[in-house]
């Protein structure tokens, strides 16, 4: 039997791992699968030395908070790399992690023409399920904050979702 610690660490990492996988896998652009089992190891690593930072009552909104920042550390990494290979050879063009999943059109237009933040609460929201209350944690806001995000956000998506219908 293990510590306190070691038996919590396991049941985050059986309970929720999957989730993890699935958030950074639908992220994961323009990194590629084969970065994916780094970035689950390198986020339940961050996990394990912060055990007992975890909040038990947002588990999973914290762990992807975690892996949010990892991934971001990874894809500066990422960029850093291409910029230095874009002076010894031209980048390869891939379509983005959107494209893949989005088949409607529409859909897809008007999430690519939202900046940034307002694509990834939305995201968060709909496709990881965290409410306002999670979104907070996983962004390191207040939850007054993320509802008002997700709110601008989703309006904004509206707004440009009925717009590429018309056309």
């Amino acid at each position: 039997m293990g510590s306190p610690q070691d038996d919590r660490f396991r049941r985050l990492v059986h309970e929720h791992s999957p989730a993890i996988g699935n958030y950074l896998r639908r992220r994961l652009y323009p990194l590629t699968l084969a970065d994916l089992d780094d970035l689950v190891e390198e986020t339940l690593l961050v996990v394990w030395r912060r055990i007992d930072s975890v909040p038990d009552e947002a588990e999973l909104p914290w762990m992807i908070g975690v892996a949010r920042n990892v991934l971001r550390n990874s894809r500066r990494s990422q960029y850093r790399r291409t910029n230095f290979e874009s002076t010894l050879r031209a980048a390869p063009d891939e379509p983005s992690a959107e494209d893949l999943v989005i088949a409607d059109v529409s859909v897809r237009d008007a999430l690519k023409s939202l900046n940034d933040d307002d694509r990834e609460v939305l995201m968060l929201n709909a496709w990881d399920g965290l409410d306002t209350h999670a979104l907070g944690i996983a962004l390191s806001i207040t939850t007054n904050a993320a509802a008002v995000r997700l709110s601008r956000a989703q309006a904004r998506f509206r707004e440009r979702f009925a717009a590429a219908q018309v056309t």
